[in-house]
């Protein structure tokens, strides 16, 4: 039929019939190009090829307190030593992006053009409403990896047929080749069934759900499976994922196809007996396998491994490093100019040179206002010609480098990063406080007659939630430097009846014939142990069952925890006190580690008693220290009484504060002493914790297990009282013993 339509002219035209295929061979051309890029960067990871990845981007959160539950970034040049962004500080604030006012387990992908970027996360704000339920998931979207768009998506209102679902937990994203769409799984509970793995289709802008969610993997023993993460590799789908029940841990299933078919490996993958969840696989870019990290909860702690062929891992936790402490994410790679812009945008300029690692750089205290660094130095440092021995990315150059004179006041440094360059000044200033180079808390000091030295007895700390399991000595002939002597007692290794919160030690000497015997009492499991040795540095062998796992009558609640041991000089009997919420005392029978239940007394002095008992006998007076408030709480403080028993009753002065915060110096939570006499002198010390300084004051409530151990002269009053004592960062003058 012929027509006047010019339309149809030019559709009959050899032109529009050679637009026709060009386009069409476009956009089949665009569309395998967009299947391979899919392939490589399936779960946010080039697969075969490293191409242009020289680092990684880790998103995580970082716990169930206020402030933690927001999404977090840090870098990595090799993909094991990670350093945070921002200060650890949320890159996306949860007010502003969820329902809830917090999110958790974010995972983050590149799209197949290569520079879009897709991040979702469970809408789930613990603090608030403590495990749900929870319903809503966050999609992101970015062109950079700075600027983000986000929806949320609530799973019961957008699907009435889910009406019922309680939990919609930790949501990932992985590219569709066959159907050229971006496919969202994650698990998810109805009723009080098992929580299951489903997925579902985004629209075209990552704004919402366009179908339906289906199952996509289905237990063979139709138990709870949560945190799935696929990975593709040599033409198959790995799906990782922590099985729930009695024998919770990682597995991983297969399939050829993206959506269906996955078939179980009945063999666990992750290495350890903790308990774990938040599977995140990622390819290292030098072609060196795999990673497949996971968020061991329980014990506060990440375990990266490493593999060849996805399904042989092998631990490499010494490998790692972070300067955080990561809850369930993933890692992505990414280029060095993607790298650079992160940096760019959330990294400090200052911050470049807040990494010394000079033994005599207290770098925890490094303090970082814009431009200008102050690192604080132990005392006795040389400053005339200091080498902080600063690490830094690798895109960022320094001058000068080597030793500096610090002598005269700041020297100046130049960092630069391309055509960027910035000045910035460096100061040292030296300190005799915290006296341990590290975290440390909770610390009890030791003058063995034996080895003529003074020993410390800190709980290690850094652990999220006060989750260490080791306990370290430090030995010192001045109380001003301390000797690292190792570790004398580890609750995995040495200790059967508990594994976990190696909390508040104590130790006494005793002298046994022509020898000395150590005895070292130790909270585990919110129990308290005792072990002994030969020696102040161990190693200590446990007694086998805990001291006490009890409460003393009459007491309800409280925690048996904060051992605290005393030699009486007038009855030369043993005495040990403890207790959080309650304080306890009782007599030990002569071996040391067993006493009469019957004989327990409940010392309790007053409302102002939290924990972190300690006596000391002076000038014919019992003094009895303990800690008032929470160990997280800037005002946790120091408060005593007096006796003229070793079991009380305890008389409380009006004015009995012992050391509280020093708010001048930014000195906080100054808490949970022991004292210490020079031998053959009236001239006292007491030795306390305080959060670390000054990053302290930004962290919340992880301050409390980011503490560290200072020193300072304790003084009396004429009339026994006790001078109160004002914490310092200078310290004390080193002692001479003889």
């Amino acid at each position: 039929m012929k027509t006047d339509s010019p339309r149809f002219e030019f559709a009959d035209s050899v032109v529009y019939r050679f637009i026709l295929v060009f386009f069409t061979r476009l956009k089949m051309i665009r569309g395998i190009l967009c299947l391979l890029m899919g392939m490589l960067l399936i779960s946010a990871n080039p697969v075969d090829n490293p191409g242009p990845y020289t680092a990684y981007l880790f998103t995580y959160f970082t716990g169930g307190e206020k402030g933690d539950e927001q999404i977090r970034f840090a870098l990595s040049e090799d993909g094991f030593n990670y350093i945070a962004l921002h200060d650890n500080k949320p890159i996306l604030s949860s007010a502003a992006i969820s329902s809830t006012g917090g999110v958790r387990d974010p995972h983050i992908l590149r799209a197949c053009d290569g520079k879009t970027f897709f991040m979702v996360a469970t809408d789930m704000h613990v603090a608030k409403n403590e495990w749900g339920p929870n319903v809503a998931m966050v999609m992101m979207k970015s062109p950079d990896l700075v600027h983000w768009t986000h929806a949320v998506v609530n799973v019961p209102e957008k699907f009435p047929e889910f009406a019922h679902v309680n939990r919609v937990w930790a949501p990932q994203t992985i590219y569709d080749p066959a159907l050229k769409k971006y496919m969202l799984y994650w698990s998810m509970r109805l009723g009080n069934g098992p929580d299951k793995i489903y997925y579902a289709y985004a629209n075209k802008d990552f704004t919402d759900l366009e179908t339906t969610p289906k199952q996509l993997f289905f237990s063979p023993t139709n138990s709870a499976c949560i945190d799935a993460d696929i990975i593709y590799h040599d033409g198959k789908y790995n799906m990782f994922f922590k099985t729930e029940g009695a024998d919770a841990g990682i597995k991983k299933a297969v399939s050829e196809k993206i959506n269906e078919g996955y078939v179980s490996l009945d063999r666990y993958l992750d290495q350890t007996d903790e308990s774990v969840e938040g599977a995140g696989v990622f390819k290292l870019n030098n072609d060196e396998g795999w990673i497949l990290m996971y968020d061991v909860y329980k014990k506060g702690a990440y375990q990266f491994t490493q593999s060849k062929d996805l399904l042989n891992f092998t631990v490499v936790d010494k490998k790692v490093s972070m300067d955080f402490h990561p809850r369930h994410g993933t890692v992505m790679a990414i280029t060095t100019q993607e790298y650079k812009r992160l940096l760019d945008a959330w990294f400090p300029i200052g911050n470049v040179l807040s990494g010394a690692q000079n033994k005599s750089v207290r770098s925890n205290n490094t303090v970082v206002e814009g431009t200008t660094v102050t690192l604080s130095v132990s005392r006795d440092t040389d400053l005339s010609r200091l080498d902080p021995q600063f690490t830094f990315p690798k895109v960022y150059t320094l001058k000068p480098a080597g030793p500096q004179d610090f002598s005269k006041g700041p020297v100046k440094y130049t960092v630069a990063m391309d055509k960027k360059v910035t000045e910035i000044e460096v100061g040292a200033v030296r300190y005799g406080n915290p006296v341990l180079n590290g975290y440390f808390a909770d610390p009890d000091i030791l003058y063995s007659e034996k080895e003529k030295k003074f020993y410390l007895y800190p709980t290690s700390d850094g652990f999220v939630h006060w989750s260490g399991r080791r306990f370290k000595t430090f030995s010192s002939t001045d109380l001003l430097h301390w000797r690292d002597e190792g570790v004398i007692l580890d609750l995995e290794k040495d200790v059967s009846w508990a594994k976990a919160n190696a909390w508040a030690p104590t130790i006494v000497e005793t002298k046994r014939g022509s020898g000395y015997r150590y005895y070292y009492y130790f909270t585990a499991g919110q129990k308290i142990g005792v072990a002994s040795s030969d020696s102040p540095v161990g190693p200590f062998v446990d007694k086998g069952k805990p001291l006490i796992d009890f409460k003393p009558q009459g007491v309800n609640g409280g925690q048996e925890i904060d051992p605290a041991v005393f030699l009486d000089p007038v009855s030369k009997n043993h005495f040990l006190y403890w207790g959080n919420g309650y304080m306890a005392g009782v007599r030990l029978h002569d071996d040391m580690v067993s006493f009469n239940q019957d004989s327990v007394r409940v010392l309790t002095p007053d409302a102002t008693f939290r924990e972190g008992t300690y006596v000391i006998f002076r000038k014919g007076i019992y003094y009895f220290f303990w800690s008032e408030d929470d160990t997280r709480s800037a005002e946790y403080k120091v408060r005593y009484g007096t006796s003229d028993s070793p079991l009380g009753p305890i008389r409380v002065a009006r004015e009995n504060i012992v050391i509280r915060r020093n708010d001048t110096l930014a000195i906080r939570a100054t808490g949970h002493n022991s004292i210490i006499q020079i031998p053959g002198r009236d001239e006292w010390y007491i030795v306390y914790h305080r959060f670390t300084r000054p990053q302290g004051d930004a962290m919340g409530g992880a301050a409390g297990y980011h503490r560290e151990v200072c020193i300072d002269r304790l003084k009396f009053n004429a009339d026994g009282t006790i001078e109160q004592v004002i914490p310092t960062l200078n310290g004390i003058e080193p002692v001479a013993l003889h």
